[in-house]
């Protein structure tokens, strides 16, 4: 199969343009595509997930090991025929200054991924060819597929560029672009726009054109881009489920991290999807709830309005049975949310919280978990590893004891966080259930024993 990973100098300089760019014009040829997102973003993976019309995974340095990077490129690409993997942040930019780990070019050699690179030249003439030639010779055993110049004014502009990378650099140039409307996501203030909320029927034809106009996908396409499949096991799931769990996914609740959803079935899980935006009720039969993250401020007052769910949510809860929450889960899941304005409306009621909208971010970047007592995800002890990216605080309307310590990389701080109620996990961590797979597991095996004990009560 072929293979390449989309990077650049910094962030913003168009990776998820090309990205998406290069996925559709891949499968415009007929292609079956597998997108990745290296690091924590839900959005992008969300955005070259509908482009694709395949779920894309994550691929995280510091959440995964190794050996679980690789499981989960093998496991994505068991039928695909070409790998799109976007970088994050600057190719090289990882957790620190001092070494690699985190850093889409980890990714890229764990995976021996030919790098496609992305500069912003919208500033720049000749010197863009000393950006370039740094990137070439600061790791060699980095490989280039070769370089995109973004934003580029004119033919004249290009022409000028395409001589000074010519006589000073060794990668070709793919392709240029110039300033894009066709193509432009909206922003907010998590990122970009999510995918439901883009028609992508016009977007995705939209970056096929820009593919097929201003990229060079036949050299992408060559033998010398080949990318030898991981050589580890490929799991899949061969037996029948023994619980079901209910997945709260629409507008609100869209950030999932795909491994987490596929883990849950491998381990014995059948998922049903559902609406707190739109139905009355919870799904049938279900012996477990997953609240993922998402914009629950944006539609706060359809989410008040929906009492019918959220009483049956507590009555949930109340019976016993697990209910795990991300972020913007565990704001629903509480008591009141306040947004900007000062207005306080009622979220579902299952933990004495309250949250609040803030105008910056609150908690950002990698952290590490040490479970404070036994609980839904593990037992007292238990190391996990997780990202934190929020515009919001949440804090108890009672005495609740902390769920677990924080370990926040870029702050070094350390903080006491998470709430832990019975059945009941949420806190603002997003985890990536691959680096712990136990997690999986133990929702599963606890949603099994409750749904057995309760299974003459409900």
């Amino acid at each position: 199969m072929r293979g390449v990973l989309i990077a650049g100098p910094a962030s913003g300089v168009g990776k998820t343009t090309i990205a998406l760019a290069i996925a559709a014009g891949m499968r415009a040829r007929g292609l079956r595509v597998q997108a990745f997102k290296c690091g924590p973003d839900f959005l992008d993976a969300g955005h070259l997930s509908a482009v694709t019309e395949r779920p894309a995974l994550n691929l995280d340095g510091w959440m995964l090991d190794r050996n679980g990077i690789c499981e989960a490129f093998a496991e994505g690409n068991a039928d695909a025929e070409m790998a799109v993997v976007e970088g994050m942040m600057g190719l090289f930019d990882g957790i620190s200054g001092e070494g690699e780990k985190g850093s889409a070019a980890e990714i890229a050699k764990i995976l021996s991924l030919p790098v496609v690179f992305v500069v912003d030249a919208s500033k720049s003439a000749r010197s863009i060819a000393a950006v370039i030639r740094g990137f070439e010779v600061f790791d060699p055993e980095l490989r280039f597929a070769g370089v995109v110049l973004n934003g580029v004014a004119s033919e004249k502009h290009y022409r000028l560029l395409a001589d000074a990378i010519a006589e000073n650099c060794g990668m070709p140039i793919l392709g240029w672009v110039p300033p894009q409307t066709g193509v432009h996501i909206p922003e907010r203030h998590l990122g970009l726009q999510t995918a439901s909320e883009i028609d992508w029927d016009k977007k995705r034809h939209a970056f096929e054109i820009l593919a097929k106009e201003r990229l060079n996908l036949d050299l992408l396409l060559s033998p010398k881009f080949q990318v030898e499949p991981c050589k580890v096991a490929v799991s899949t799931v061969d037996s029948e489920p023994r619980v079901t769990i209910g997945v709260a996914r629409d507008a609100a609740f869209c950030f999932y991290y795909q491994d987490n959803l596929n883990l849950l079935e491998r381990a014995g899980a059948k998922l049903v999807e559902f609406s707190p935006l739109h139905d009355a009720t919870l799904p049938a039969g279900v012996d477990g709830l997953y609240f993922g993250g998402g914009y629950p401020e944006l539609y706060v007052s359809q989410l008040s309005a929906n009492l019918a769910l959220a009483g049956e949510i507590r009555e949930f809860a109340a019976s016993g049975l697990p209910v795990y929450a991300e972020c913007g889960g565990m704001m629903y899941l509480g008591e009141r949310l306040r947004t900007r304005d000062g207005q306080a409306h009622a979220m579902a009621g299952v933990l004495p919280i309250e949250s609040e909208m803030t105008d910056k971010l609150v908690r950002f970047g990698y952290v590490g978990l040490e479970l404070q007592r036994d609980c839904l995800l593990g037992v007292q002890g238990t190391v996990l590893r997780g990202h934190s990216f929020h515009h919001s605080r949440s804090s108890n309307t009672c005495d609740l004891a902390p769920a677990f310590k924080a370990h926040y990389t870029l702050s070094g701080a350390t903080t006491e966080e998470g709430y832990a109620s019975g059945n009941v996990f949420a806190s603002y961590i997003h985890l990536h259930f691959r680096g712990a797979t136990e997690i999986a597991e133990r929702f599963v095996a606890l949603a099994e024993q409750a749904a057995r004990r309760w299974a003459g009560v409900r």
